[in-house]
């Protein structure tokens, strides 16, 4: 069985070296020793990730909405819509995600997401590129400004974000649960840093506090 494994970790570390891949998953939690990934970290197919005695980490497959949390000693070869592990003990789930939000997450470097964002008109009510299923967003941004919320379908709702480097996770994550705000149930937003802007919708039964990370992330690059 080893032995199995073995040969193929060395394939898929192969396979990942022969061709770059879009990331699948999200690291949304790390505890313990764990090398390999860190939090909020976006991972590809074929990563290889090693898990010390004490060591947890929380995967969640953008496509799939499939999130496992695993523990212990072993080691954790990401799938396309799941992982393979290796002695590790694995509690996964169904969570509430927009899979056709992976694209847009999972899009290469070499296309440039204003691309995404340019034909988005900032008058008028517009449509939602994705819906989260959390009502206080955690919003991905690449630099600092001041970051705007508002709500497209109804006037009057607008939250003016001033990202500073102790607002910001690692740099470039901002948690709205953090604050505690909620955005409103079946609502239609526009968040927007700068030139960057993109629209979404909140799911009529989407729910406070820290949920998922893969069913509430917003991703300004």
């Amino acid at each position: 069985m080893k032995t199995m494994f073995a040969a193929f970790v060395a394939f898929v570390g192969f396979a990942g070296l022969a061709s770059a891949q879009a990331p699948v998953a999200v690291v949304e939690d790390v505890q313990g020793k764990v090398t390999g990934a860190e939090f909020m970290d976006y991972v590809a197919p074929g990563k290889v990730i090693k898990l010390g005695p004490a060591g947890t980490i929380v995967l969640s497959y953008m496509k799939s909405c499939w999130r496992e949390v695993i523990t212990g000693v072993g080691t954790v070869i990401v799938g396309a819509e799941a992982s393979m592990v290796h002695l590790s003990e694995v509690k996964a789930s169904k969570v509430k995600c927009d899979s056709s939000h992976s694209p847009l997450i999972g899009r290469e470097v070499g296309e440039s997401a204003a691309t995404v964002f340019r034909g988005l008109s900032e008058d008028g009510p517009m449509s939602p590129q994705f819906t989260l299923y959390g009502l206080s967003p955690l919003v991905e941004t690449m630099g600092r400004g001041k970051l705007v919320v508002e709500r497209l379908d109804v006037k009057g709702e607008r939250y003016d974000v001033d990202l500073t480097g102790a607002s910001v996770v690692r740099g470039r994550f901002y948690d709205f649960a953090k604050t505690g705000t909620r955005l409103k149930p079946g609502g239609i937003y526009a968040a927007s840093l700068g030139a960057r802007r993109t629209v979404f919708s909140i799911d009529r039964e989407a729910e406070p506090g820290s949920r998922p990370i893969v069913g509430r992330l917003v991703r300004l690059e």
